[in-house]
């Protein structure tokens, strides 16, 4: 079951996270581990015809995700990683450039300092929550070109 956080262009300009609060809050009361991968973005930020810009290139719309970030610095647990919600929130906050053969190419020191932020807050949260981690953590970095070893977790 997919679960949509609805962005309109006020929200992002005013750095409102409500929107989101509204969504996740509730799966926080519920038990959020019901909700693993199933949340996505449904951005609605006009751009003039002629800008060739990709949303993830917006600055209101990455200082919105950045903040949203700051809130939930777990949220990629939510995210709906087959369907691409990881990589554009990545894309949010990690610096790239996109490529017509290639797509996106993220700066690779910059994602992986990304990555690696993410998994230390997701390894503390994940065990706060009782959940099972190092199988989540190591999909993850998949997802983002990495492999990490079972050897990395046992250091933390």
């Amino acid at each position: 079951m997919a679960i949509a956080i609805a962005l309109h262009t006020d929200s992002i300009n005013k750095l409102d996270l409500s929107p989101a609060l509204a969504v996740i809050e509730p799966l926080l009361q519920e038990g959020v581990a019901a909700y693993e991968q199933q949340l996505n973005f449904d951005i609605d930020y006009p751009l003039d015809p002629g800008d060739p810009r990709e949303l993830s290139e917006v600055p209101e719309l990455r200082l919105w995700f950045i903040r949203l970030d700051a809130k939930y610095p777990w949220i990629p647990f939510l995210l709906d990683w087959k369907g691409g919600e990881l990589a554009r929130y990545a894309a949010m906050l990690v610096p790239h450039q996109f490529s017509n053969k290639e797509g996106i190419q993220y700066n690779p020191e910059a994602l992986e300092i990304f990555l690696m932020h993410k998994i230390f807050v997701l390894a503390d949260w994940l065990k706060q929550q009782a959940i099972p981690s190092s199988s989540r953590l190591k999909s993850m970095a998949q997802m983002l070109g990495y492999e990490l070893d079972d050897g990395f977790f046992e250091m933390f």
